[in-house]
Parts: C-alpha cells; sequence; structure tokens
C-alpha cells in the first residue's frame, strides 16, 4: 500500500474517531475513560503524523508534533469544535505531565554526571552567560512590551529563556562531522550544566510564583527566595548524591529477580520517586526527574545486558516515544491564533524571538580559547525546543489569583519564539560553521 493511501486512511479513521469523541454524553466513569481513550487516539496519531511530515521536510518530529496541536486547536476558529474537549481533559493533561517527566528522566540519562563534572571552564562560563543574558533580556522586553503584567510574570518569560534544547544542535554538528571540533565540545558541555542551571532558575521561580499565590502579596520577599534557592540545591544534591547510593542498592537487590521487565521497573520507579518527591517540596516534579536520570549510567545494568537484556535508555524508548508527543500536542492545543489579530501580540512575540537569540550569542564572551569560532557557539545555545515548550507549559497552569502566570497572549508568543529558535540554527550552524575564526 502506498504512503499516500496509508495517509488517506488514516486520516478517515482520525475523522471518525473525532466525531465519535465529540459526540459522547454525559460524563459518568465509564465515559471519562471511554473519552480519555479516544482522545488518546486523536492525540497520538495527530502527534505520529505531524512528526513524520516534519522529518520528510528535514525539521524535527517535535515541531510537527506542536504544529498539529496548533492546528486542532484552531479548527474552532473554522466552525469544527470536534476536539475542543482535549483542552480540557484532565486525563491527557496527567498523560502529558507524565510524558514531560519522562522526557526529562531521558535528557539527565543522555547527560551524564561525569560529563557535568568534566566541562572546561569555557563551557562553564559559556553556561553561565547563556542562563544570564536571556534572562534579564526577557524580564527587560517582556516588562518593556507589557507593563500591565506583575514582575513574576516578566520573570517567568526570561526564565524561559534562560533553558537550551541542544537535541537539535547535537543533530546538525553531526551531520557536518564536526562532533569532535573544540567548538561542538564547548556546546555539548555547556549545554549539559545549562539544563542544571535552568532547572534551578525554573525551580526558584516557580517556588516564588507559589508563594506569592500562597499569600497574596506580590511583593518579592527575600528571606523566601533564599529559602526556595536553599530547597532546590539541598534536594539537587539529595538526588545526586542519596538518588544514586539507594538506586545501586536497589539494583543490586533486583540482580536476584528473574521475572522480565526489572530493570525498567527499577527505573521508571527511580524517576518517579524523585519526581513526586520535588513536587511533593514544591518543586518542579522535572526536576526531580533530570536528576533522577542525571545520577544513572549505563554500566550500572551491565549484569542485566549480560542476561540478555537491552540498554536502560532503549527499555524506555517505546514508552517515551507514546507519552512524550502527548505533550507537544496538548502544548499546542494551548496557542490560540486569534490573539495574533492583536498588533501587540506580534510584537511580543517578535521583541522575544529577538532577545531569545541575542541573549544566547552574550555567551559567547565565555569562551576563553583564542582561535575559535565563538559565532558559531553562540548559534549552536540557541535553540529552545522541547525545554521550552515545558516551561512555557508549566507557566501556563501555574496559577495566581485565579489566573495563569502565563496568558494566553504570552503562551503563544513563547511557542512562536521555540518554534522560530528551533528552525533557524541549523541553516544558521550550516552556514557559519566553516572552520574561520570569529
Amino acid at each position: 500500500m502506498s504512503f499516500k493511501r496509508i495517509a488517506l486512511l488514516v486520516f478517515f479513521l482520525f475523522s471518525c474517531v473525532c466525531a465519535n469523541w465529540a459526540a459522547g454524553g454525559e460524563q459518568g466513569h465509564g465515559q471519562v475513560l471511554n473519552d480519555f481513550l479516544i482522545g488518546l487516539v486523536v492525540v497520538i496519531l495527530a502527534a505520529k503524523a505531524g512528526g513524520e511530515i516534519f522529518e520528510r521536510i528535514g525539521q524535527p518530529a517535535v515541531l510537527g508534533e506542536l504544529v498539529v496541536g496548533i492546528v486542532l486547536g484552531n479548527l474552532v476558529l473554522l466552525g469544527l469544535p470536534w476536539v475542543e474537549p482535549l483542552k480540557t481533559s484532565e486525563a491527557l493533561a496527567i498523560a502529558a505531565e507524565v510524558g514531560v517527566i519522562i522526557l526529562l528522566f531521558e535528557v539527565g540519562l543522555e547527560s551524564h554526571l561525569r560529563d557535568l563534572m568534566a566541562v572546561g571552564l569555557s563551557a562553564m562560563l559559556v553556561a553561565i552567560l547563556g542562563v544570564i543574558g536571556p534572562v534579564i533580556l526577557g524580564y527587560g522586553v517582556s516588562s518593556f512590551l507589557d507593563p500591565t503584567h506583575n514582575w513574576y510574570v516578566h520573570l517567568f518569560v526570561g526564565a524561559t529563556l534562560a533553558a537550551t534544547s541542544v537535541g537539535i544542535t547535537a543533530r546538525v554538528l553531526k551531520d557536518l562531522r564536526k562532533m569532535e571540533a573544540k567548538e561542538s565540545r564547548i556546546i555539548l558541555g555547556a549545554a549539559v550544566v545549562d539544563d542544571v542551571l535552568g532547572l534551578i532558575i525554573l525551580a526558584v521561580v516557580t517556588g516564588v510564583i507559589a508563594s506569592v499565590a500562597a499569600t497574596g502579596s506580590a511583593e518579592v520577599n527575600y528571606s523566601e527566595v533564599a529559602a526556595i534557592v536553599g530547597k532546590a540545591v539541598i534536594f539537587l544534591a539529595a538526588a545526586l548524591i542519596a538518588g544514586r547510593f539507594i538506586h545501586i542498592r536497589l539494583l543490586s537487590f533486583g540482580k536476584r529477580f528473574k521475572a522480565s521487565g526489572v530493570p525498567l521497573a527499577l527505573a521508571m520507579s527511580h524517576c518517579f520517586f524523585w519526581a513526586g518527591l520535588a513536587g511533593v517540596i514544591g518543586l518542579a516534579p522535572i526536576v526531580g526527574a533530570f536528576a533522577a536520570g542525571l545520577v544513572l549510567e549505563e554500566s550500572d545494568y551491565r549484569e542485566f545486558i549480560s542476561r540478555g537484556g537491552d540498554t536502560i535508555e532503549r527499555l524506555i524508548h517505546p514508552i517515551s516515544s507514546v507519552l512524550v508527543p502527548i505533550f507537544f500536542v496538548m502544548m499546542g492545543l494551548r496557542v490560540d491564533l486569534s490573539v495574533f489579530a492583536d498588533p501587540v501580540v506580534l510584537l511580543e512575540a517578535a521583541g522575544i524571538t529577538v532577545v531569545a537569540i541575542v541573549g544566547k550569542q552574550m555567551c559567547s564572551l565565555g569562551v576563553i580559547e583564542k582561535g575559535l569560532n565563538r559565532l558559531v557557539i553562540g548559534i549552536g545555545m540557541i535553540p529552545r525546543g522541547e525545554v521550552g515548550l515545558i516551561f512555557t507549559g508549566i507557566g501556563a497552569t501555574l496559577m495566581v489569583n485565579g489566573e495563569p502566570v502565563l496568558s494566553a497572549q504570552l503562551v503563544s508568543a513563547l511557542v512562536v519564539m521555540v518554534m522560530v529558535t528551533t528552525v533557524v540554527t541549523p541553516p544558521l550552524l550550516k552556514a557559519f560553521f566553516t572552520g574561520k575564526e570569529v
């Protein structure tokens, strides 16, 4: 069967599912379950279709998943309200959050604690400047373009710009056969530190906003901020030290089991425990999930692999390939295209995108070695990708006085920023990674 026929068949089934789901009746327990299952069908099929289309045109699948969510979320503008219930489905929202937790666990698995400890001075300075610059510029442009928002809204916008998704950059560097270049090693090393710094900033900002929501006062409580910073640092230290100790002991115990799936069960339990603990103490669960992945090493599972098992990354991949795209589709559903009829929103999206790109160029000032292409290093840190979307999604769910921290207009503007920074990075890297000094 040709690809076109398969696409038509999938579209037909997708339409039938949407029509059947939209015609659901009263919300009893069985109906809620049915709606959730059919909603999963809609989201998963849409995500895979969008990812396939974008991969075929040379773009990351995550962009396709996001775009298809935007399309579905705005069908109502064409008089087609079929999938509107997706936006308010609590079950799908939970599935999306679980997907994000697994995604950050995978990011931690790919980062490795030894890489974090081994980064050079240039990589460390690049990461620090690449976080400070976008946060300051993001706060500034947000407060300038929309002064009606409270300071914590501007702060969250700045925090969202601090993130870097190096997956896109790594793929381009690999295609260019530049992975062994000094510039590439600095970019990849800085990305590991950037992830940690970004998650600490997210933990602090969400903690401050939670404090504002609890007290009802928008005044900055510096002692509260200091306490939140201390809590985030202590948690990460505990997760990295105690987390590894506990997991190694659990693996030693698990080696006695003959049942299948033990390594995966232990790894996922490790992930969910630290994610849940982070949530309990007032931090974002993804902070715990990232820390949980960071302390695991492939060598920890050597004995299971010797028995014919697979690496933990490959065991988790089938789960993440289903659950993670749900988050990106759900993120796209939050984008309201009608808000771009307002020139102020367009200006805000443009301003945020510009400072997101310019802010990361500041990190090239941290390169202390001579003869390196500093522009390439700055470009390599530009893409926000899935990390920027995660920050945006969290901001859309945080509530203060009954209102989300990030309005629909800001969510839409930040999604535009994520898409632009993700799309422009590959061609810019290919154009400027020529080996010439800058």
